[in-house]
C-alpha cells in the first residue's frame, strides 16, 4: 500500500533504519551502531541506502549475506510502492534524458530522468517522499511524470557522466550548430565558405574521447564504431559479439574526435582519402593498460573510424579460460610443439584467431628459442616476440618479411595471415628448413583450409609434408551464471544442432533468462569453440590436386576431430552456451 508522507520530507538515515528494523531486515543494536557512526561531513551527505550498505551489516532474513545496495534498493523500492529500474547507459538516449532538466535541477533534488517517451517523463528517485519538482518538470516538458527507483550510486554515478558528456557534446558543437556546410560528405563537395570544425584538441572533445574510451572499458567492449550519416554521427559498441547503439553525436563533433583519436594514433589527420591504421597504448582509471588498434575507412558521409579493444592480459589466459580442453587441447599441442611445420588457424573475422595464436605463442616463448612475427598490424606488442609490422610501401609484405626473418635465426615464426602465393610458398620453404610456422587463413572450417592453399597454387605433396593440422574455430557467448535456468533438453533443437552426425542428447541444457549481470541479454563473455584437424597417414592420401573437401572432412572424423557444430553441442551439455548461440554462429559449417 502507498505510503502517505509530506510532498516536502526528505528520508534520513534514522528514518530508513527504523524501518528496516520494524521490516526485520537488520537488529536493532546494527542500527544503533551504524547511526552512530555516521560522523564525518561525506558520510553525513551520502544517501543513506549507500551509507548503510557500505557499513555491510547482516541480513536477518537470508543468514551468511550482508545487506548490500542491491538488495536495499529492492527493499526500498517496495516500501515506497514504486518499481525498481536498473538504469543500462547502453539503453538510455543521453541527449533527451539530459534535455529535460539542468544538472543543478537534478542534483539539488536527487534525480535523474532516464527516458522520454511521447506522453510521459521518466525519472529515476532517491528521495521519493519529496515530489514538489513533479509539477515543474510536468509544465516545462508536457508530458507526465513517472517516477521509479534505482541504486542510489547509479543515479549519482551516471547523473555526473550523462551531464558531462551532455555539455561537452554541446560546447563543441557550438561553432558548427545549424552549419551544413561544415559535413564532408559527398552530397557537400559543392558547397563553398563553410565554417570552422571543433578543433580536435578542443578541451570539449578531448572530455568526449576519455568518456568513450572509459565507457567501452567499462562495458566490455571489443570494438568501437564511430560512424558518420547524412546529418550526424553513430557511436556503437561491440559486447559479446552484438553491436549496441550508444549514443548520436552532431556530425561535426563526431569528425573532430575522429581526427582526435587520428592524432593519438599518430595518423595523418589531414588525409581522408584513403583507409589508415594506427595503434594507441592507453590506460584505464585502475591503472590498467589497453592497447587499440584504429583502422579509418572513407565513406560516402566522412570517415569512418573502427577501434579494436586489446587487452594485453590476454596473452596470460590459460586455454581452459579460452575454452580449449580435453582432447582437443591435447591435439593443438601436439600439432604446436613439434620441432618444425606449419599450423594454421581459421575462421572469420573476430573469430578469436588472433588471441589463440598470442597465447600460444606465449607458451612456446621460453628463453631457449627464438619466436618472431611478421603481422599487419601488429596486433598486441609483447616482449616475449620479436614483432615485425608489415609496409607495403616500401616493399616490406609478408612474403619478403618471412624471407627475411629466415635469416635472423628463427625458431618459431608467426605470420598474421597467409593471402596469396608467395606468402605460402615461403612460409612453406620456413617449414622445411626446421621451422615451426603458425598463421591464420580466412575459410569457414579446417578441411577446407587445405582446399583454399591448393587453390592458390601451393602443390599437393608441398601440403602433404610441410602441414602439421589447422584448427578452425569460432566464438560464442557464454551464458550468465548468475542467471541461467536449467531446463529439460529441447530433443529437436539438438537434432538439428548435431545432424548429419549422431550425438547423444544430454538430459538438461540451460537457456538465457537475462539479470542486472548481463545486462538482461541472458550472456556474460565468450569461449571458444574449435575444430581441430592434425594432418594423420589417413588423411595424407586425400590431399590430391584435385581434392574433394566433403572426403577430407569424413575422414577427418573418422581420426576423432569434431566439428564446430559438435564441438558446441560438448559445451550446451556443459552448460556453457545455448543450442540457439551455436547455430548463430556455425550454423552451415562443415554441411
Amino acid at each position: 500500500m502507498a505510503l502517505v508522507h509530506s510532498p516536502k520530507q526528505l528520508l534520513d538515515l534514522p528514518a530508513l533504519l527504523a524501518q528496516l528494523v520494524r521490516d526485520g531486515l537488520i537488529s536493532r543494536q546494527d542500527a544503533n551502531e551504524i547511526g552512530s557512526h555516521a560522523r564525518t561531513r561525506e558520510e553525513v551527505l551520502q544517501h543513506p541506502l549507500i551509507y548503510i550498505a557500505g557499513q555491510q551489516p547482516d541480513n536477518k532474513l537470508d543468514s551468511g549475506k550482508v545487506l548490500d545496495l542491491d538488495t536495499l534498493s529492492q527493499w526500498f523500492a517496495d516500501w515506497v510502492d514504486l518499481p525498481l529500474v536498473h538504469i543500462d547507459p547502453l539503453k538510455i538516449n543521453v541527449a533527451s534524458v539530459t534535455a529535460v532538466m539542468s544538472p543543478e535541477f537534478a542534483r539539488r533534488h536527487g534525480i535523474l530522468c532516464i527516458d522520454v517517451t511521447a506522453d510521459e517523463v521518466v525519472v529515476a528517485v532517491t528521495q521519493p517522499f519529496a515530489i514538489l519538482w513533479v509539477a515543474d518538470i510536468e509544465q516545462i516538458s508536457g508530458k507526465t511524470v513517472h517516477r521509479v527507483v534505482a541504486n542510489p550510486a547509479d543515479i549519482e554515478k551516471y547523473s555526473v557522466e550523462f551531464y558531462t558528456l551532455s555539455r561537452s557534446v554541446f560546447g563543441a558543437g557550438k561553432l558548427a550548430d545549424a552549419d551544413p556546410g561544415s559535413r564532408r560528405n559527398f552530397e557537400q563537395l559543392l558547397e563553398l565558405g563553410a565554417l570552422k570544425d571543433p578543433d580536435a584538441q578542443d578541451q570539449h572533445i578531448v572530455n568526449i574521447v576519455d568518456w568513450l574510451l572509459q565507457y567501452a572499458f567499462d562495458q566490455r567492449a571489443s570494438d568501437i564504431h564511430i560512424e558518420p550519416r547524412r546529418d550526424k554521427g553513430r557511436i556503437r559498441f561491440r559486447i559479446d559479439g552484438v553491436l549496441h547503439q550508444v549514443y548520436d553525436l552532431p556530425a561535426p563533433v563526431m569528425t573532430a574526435m575522429t581526427s582526435r583519436m587520428k592524432i593519438l594514433g599518430r595518423m595523418d589527420v589531414a588525409e581522408k582519402r584513403r583507409p589508415q591504421d594506427g595503434r594507441v597504448k592507453t590506460k584505464t582509471q585502475d591503472n590498467h593498460e589497453v592497447e587499440l588498434r584504429l583502422s579509418t575507412l572513407p565513406t560516402a558521409f566522412g570517415e569512418k573510424m573502427v577501434m579494436r579493444i586489446f587487452d594485453p592480459e590476454v596473452l596470460l589466459r590459460s586455454f581452459s579460460e579460452l575454452g580449449l580442453s580435453g582432447s582437443d587441447y591435447q591435439r593443438w599441442q601436439e600439432m604446436t610443439h613439434r620441432p618444425y611445420g606449419i599450423v594454421l588457424v581459421t575462421g572469420p573475422t573476430g573469430s578469436g584467431k588472433t588471441t589463440t595464436l598470442y597465447s600460444t605463442l606465449k607458451q612456446l616463448a621460453t628463453d631457449q628459442v627464438n619466436v618472431s612475427t611478421i603481422e599487419d598490424p601488429i596486433e598486441m606488442v609483447e616482449e616475449s616476440f620479436n614483432q615485425t609490422q608489415v609496409q607495403a610501401q616500401i616493399g616490406l609484405d609478408f612474403a619478403a618479411g618471412i624471407r627475411t626473418l629466415m635469416r635472423q635465426d628463427p625458431d618459431i615464426i608467426m605470420v598474421g595471415e597467409i593471402r596469396d602465393l608467395q606468402t605460402a610458398e615461403m612460409a612453406i620453404q620456413a617449414a622445411l628448413t626446421g621451422h615451426m610456422v603458425l598463421s591464420t587463413l580466412h575459410t569457414n572450417d579446417a578441411p577446407s583450409a587445405i582446399a583454399r592453399l591448393l587453390d592458390l597454387g601451393v602443390p599437393a605433396h608441398m601440403v602433404k609434408v610441410t602441414l602439421n593440422g589447422v584448427m578452425a574455430q569460432r566464438l560464442v557467448r557464454s551464458l550468465c551464471p548468475h542467471c541461467r535456468q536449467r531446463v529439460p533438453m529441447d530433443i529437436e533443437a539438438w537434432k538439428q544442432l548435431v545432424h548429419p552426425w549422431s550425438a547423444s542428447p544430454p538430459e538438461y541444457m540451460y537457456r538465457p533468462v537475462g539479470c542486472l549481470e548481463c545486462r538482461n541479454t541472458g550472456y556474460l563473455g565468450r569461449q571458444g569453440i574449435y575444430e581441430i584437424m592434425p594432418l594423420s597417414e589417413t588423411l595424407q592420401p586425400l590431399l590430391i590436386e584435385a581434392c574433394d573437401v566433403s572426403r577430407l572432412r569424413r575422414q577427418a572424423m573418422k581420426d576423432g576431430m569434431r566439428t564446430l557444430r559438435l564441438s558446441g553441442a560438448q559445451k550446451v551439455g556443459a552448460g556453457v552456451t545455448s543450442i540457439e548461440e551455436v547455430m548463430r554462429v556455425a550454423a552451415d559449417v562443415g554441411r
